[in-house]
């Protein structure tokens, strides 16, 4: 593991931000209950820790799962350290264990404690994680949900949750990748990425569209539904924060996935390079499309 998917992440954040449904964030405040036990899928940084404390959800207890023990060093290191920049008074917990089966679930000691929040990080499998926890007020789960196979998602969901408890999945990709000024090769350079993602084992290109459909044919309630497009985009050719180089990575992300399948996009060399021009240039803008969802279990 390089630098270079933490880094990622932490440049994302404030792509993220701009997305994030403040409807769906809403509809999930107004029914959380007080303390809430929360395990997030895929924690990544552990970027959702500031986040839910931006939110005013300050009390309670937060675990997040990643497979990467990279990253999950990166989030034990660096986010206690951050929060207490910002202003927040951290404890730190006793020494962590590296792995989700060492951990008594979510009664075990935190990492840190943040306001009256327990947070602690964990190496391992998600969906595991999920299978093995219950009685959960809230999963989270973003930018996941189209990275794993959805039936076995939400059947891992519903089974963490308390009755009632929700699942909140946000930057859930939904099939549409977007660059400006238009190239000749657009189209067929989208269409060979999606269908790239859609040759790997468990992916969905599509994911946001069929999990709405899939949760609104379960039990429980799919609360609430809005797009939370990623647009990147410069101004005066500058852009803001750590987002040229999310750009770039979105770029390679473009061309390994491509690359490694069985698409073939002859142009795709020229398109690259013209792309790149205009990210060095301050002149490419980009969209994702996704949705935020939240459900309700039964």
């Amino acid at each position: 593991m390089t630098h270079a998917l933490p880094r990622y992440l932490e440049s994302k954040r404030s792509v993220d931000e701009r997305a994030l449904s403040r409807y769906v964030r809403d509809r999930l405040l107004d029914a959380l209950p007080a303390e809430p036990r929360i395990l997030e899928a895929g924690c990544g940084t552990g970027v959702t820790v500031p986040r839910l404390l931006s939110w005013g959800l300050d009390s309670g207890r937060y675990r997040g799962v990643d497979s990467d023990e990279c990253i999950v060093a990166f989030a034990r290191r660096v986010r206690p350290a951050a929060l207490q920049r910002a202003g927040y008074e951290t404890v730190t917990g006793p020494s962590p264990v590296s792995s989700v089966s060492e951990r008594d679930e979510m009664t075990a000691a935190a990492d840190f404690t943040v306001s009256d929040l327990a947070v602690s990080f964990e190496t391992g499998d998600a969906l595991d994680a999920l299978d093995s926890a219950s009685d959960l007020d809230l999963v989270i789960a973003q930018a996941f949900a189209d990275l794993v196979p959805l039936p076995r998602l939400v059947s891992a969901v519903e089974s963490a949750l308390s009755p009632g408890g929700l699942a909140y999945l946000p930057i859930t990709f939904d099939g549409g990748t977007i660059f400006q000024p238009d190239h000749p090769a657009d189209d067929a350079v989208e269409r060979a990425y999606h269908a790239a993602i859609d040759e790997r084992s468990g992916r969905d290109v599509r994911a946001g569209r069929h999990l709405a459909d899939l949760l609104r044919r379960r039990d429980g309630d799919l609360l609430a539904i809005e797009s939370s497009d990623w647009i990147v985009r410069p101004v005066d050719a500058v852009y803001p924060a750590d987002e040229r180089y999310f750009l770039s990575r979105i770029l390679r992300f473009v061309e390994e996935t491509i690359c490694d399948s069985d698409q073939t996009v002859p142009a795709l060399d020229v398109w690259l390079d013209a792309r790149r021009d205009q990210l060095a240039a301050g002149e490419l803008i980009y969209v994702a499309h996704q949705y935020d969802l939240l459900y309700r279990a039964p």
